[in-house]
């Protein structure tokens, strides 16, 4: 897939390499790289997934990284349902609209 400038990826960026990680961090966490990534819009004309580019993000700053990804996704989400925090909105509302704050009246 070919993205144009202007168009919205995804970069990656190495910002230490393993042996330059802290010392007291964990033995498989020294074993990879601390790498980051950011989203912004493509200032080459043109660029495949795995080219160098370069990327405005939307505060303006210019970064160059690795092409990673082109209209890429959210991804996150809050995690598997709590069941105790499912009803526990009706159970707040039936508290604030008792006479006396009392519930088990």
């Amino acid at each position: 897939m070919l993205a144009k400038k202007g168009d919205w990826v995804q970069i990656q960026i190495t910002i230490l390499k393993p042996q330059e990680r802290a010392p007291q961090v964990p033995e498989d966490t020294k074993k990879v790289p601390l790498e980051m990534r950011v989203k912004g819009f493509l200032q080459d004309e043109s660029a495949e997934i795995g080219a160098m580019v370069t990327i405005k993000t939307t505060t303006g700053r210019l970064i160059n990284g690795k092409l990673v990804a082109i209209n890429p996704k959210y991804e996150h989400d809050f995690g598997e349902p709590v069941p105790e925090l499912i009803t526990i909105g009706m159970e707040l509302r039936e508290i604030l609209e008792s006479s006396d704050g009392d519930v088990n009246d």
